[in-house]
């Protein structure tokens, strides 16, 4: 294949960030129709809950499958696929009669919508080969996922105000087009080398796993973490990883390849990518909640906190990246982690019933910005120690790491929140007296305790947020990434 021009790279950069974005913003703007949808079909909340996690299981389960499809058939192959797929997925969506076909219709979305991430990420490498423009392109690609986090609230609003939610799933289906067709005419098909049998079985097991680790921390605080349900996932996990790990260690083509896992590099940024994301999604969720129950914001409004953080992440991605072959990538990932641990930091000396806009808006772009900062680092390193033609079975695993790591996050995070929130009632109601025993004045006490203690409990989230992710900031000066294989070409088979 003829040496892509510069115009060329820069277009199919420009068709990924297209997909990602259109898959990011399904996940951020349909959250916003719930209550319109549970209105609709007469449902009631914890069913309307199974909207999001079939979504979330089927995306889990198969990434990784898409990864190594990817590899084998053609990335672009795949790529459409995905598009199609997500188009016919979003127009059925919009046309769900009740919560049994919404829930079947968010599952074809998410198996369309997995697509995504691990092709993106290996077509974005086999087009930019060179480690500084490569950094660079990543960086600004990553910044796609703040930028659909924002948009998402801001753009879903006015849609659901205007047309009713059905059109959260319609807008899909042009915006899905135009990418298809970019992908079409910009994007060149690469493979990494032809199999001659697809691993079934170690996909089935390894989704059977993740499913069942996704579904327990998607409903463990619902259910209980040692209710029986709970205990029949943790079973699942580890029967399913058991018989996985044998299936992937003795068959040809497997779906994971086990040596990267050999590599220390590749493992300790994994880690690093699973702390940081765990860190930073189990306190960030908090946010729009705080927002809404404590400042009285609308949705919308607290759609508003995060524009700052999209512009921080987007400014922050390509000078990370930009800094490669210049700084050592561990010293990036280090200052990066430290910094966005200072933005939690501020949020637990910030956070109040007081808290003005700015007081939230700062916080998040600190936190955004030292995100950002080493985005294109963490994602490089992987890029920088795996065969470029399995770069879409690498990608696959970091996109599995930073999802169940938010999942981790949520459930972590919101345990946190319930446990100190009981814990913190107790201590103020010892160290508390009332004097005038009125009714009136027996509930305002016992109101104004219960706001403290819930208050005093998100302190104590985003520290412990800051905690987690002041220790993937010093893990990470371990990270021994090879340099010159970060400044060098990736060489794929074309």
């Amino acid at each position: 294949m003829p040496e892509k021009n510069d115009n060329s790279k820069w277009l199919i950069l420009a068709t990924v960030m297209v997909g990602t974005f259109l898959g990011r913003l399904d996940q951020t703007i349909v959250n916003l129709a719930l209550p319109k949808i549970i209105n609709d079909f007469a449902i009631t909340v914890s069913a309307a809950g199974w909207i999001a996690t079939a979504y979330i299981l089927a995306n889990a389960v198969f990434v990784p499958v898409w990864g190594k499809l990817g590899d084998t058939v053609g990335r672009k192959k795949v790529y459409l696929m995905g598009f199609g797929i997500f188009i016919i997925g979003s127009a059925l969506a919009g046309l769900a009669w009740n919560l049994s076909s919404m829930i079947v219709f968010r599952i074809i979305q998410a198996v369309a919508s997995s697509a995504d991430y691990p092709t993106a990420m290996a077509i974005l490498a086999f087009t930019f080969k060179e480690g500084r423009e490569r950094a660079q392109a990543l960086g600004i690609w990553s910044s796609v996922f703040a930028a659909s986090a924002v948009v998402g609230p801001l753009l879903g609003g006015p849609i659901i105000d205007n047309f009713g939610w059905r059109w959260v799933f319609y807008i899909n289906i042009p915006v899905g087009i135009i990418g298809m067709l970019m992908a079409l005419v910009f994007v060149p098909e690469s493979t990494g080398r032809e199999t001659t049998s697809f691993d079934w079985w170690g996909a089935l097991t390894l989704g059977s796993a993740l499913s069942s680790l996704v579904l327990v921390l998607d409903q463990g605080t619902s259910w209980g973490w040692t209710s029986l349900n709970s205990m029949l996932c943790y079973l699942g996990v580890v029967v399913f990883t058991t018989v996985f790990y044998f299936i992937e260690r003795n068959h040809e083509e497997p779906i994971v390849d086990l040596k990267f896992f050999k590599n220390s590099v590749f493992v300790n940024t994994l880690a690093n990518n699973f702390i940081v994301f765990m860190g930073l999604s189990g306190s960030i969720f908090l946010i729009p909640i705080f927002a809404q129950t404590f400042l009285g914001y609308s949705a919308t409004q607290s759609g508003y906190l995060f524009i700052p953080m999209a512009a921080a992440l987007m400014i922050a991605s390509p000078l990370g990246g930009a800094l490669t072959g210049r700084v050592k990538a561990k010293y990036v990932i280090f200052a990066s982690t430290a910094v966005a641990a200072f933005g939690l930091y501020l949020f637990a000396y910030y956070i109040d019933v007081r808290a003005t806009a700015m007081d939230i808006m700062i916080p998040l772009a600190v936190m955004a910005f030292g995100l950002g900062f080493g985005m294109a680092q963490r994602t490089g390193a992987v890029a920088a120690v795996v065969p470029g033609e399995e770069m879409g079975v690498a990608s696959s695993v970091l996109a599995l790491v930073r999802n169940i790591s938010g999942a981790f996050g949520v459930a972590l995070f919101g345990t946190i929140l319930q446990n100190a929130t009981n814990s913190n009632v107790l201590s103020i109601a010892s160290n508390s007296v009332l004097y005038v025993h009125t009714v009136a004045a027996t509930q305002t006490y016992i109101a104004l305790i219960e706001l403290k203690a819930q208050v005093d409990a998100y302190h104590t989230i985003f520290l412990a947020g800051m905690a987690l992710l002041i220790v993937g900031a010093i893990a990470s000066l371990w990270l021994e990434i090879p340099e010159k294989k970060l400044e060098g070409p990736i060489v794929v088979h074309e």
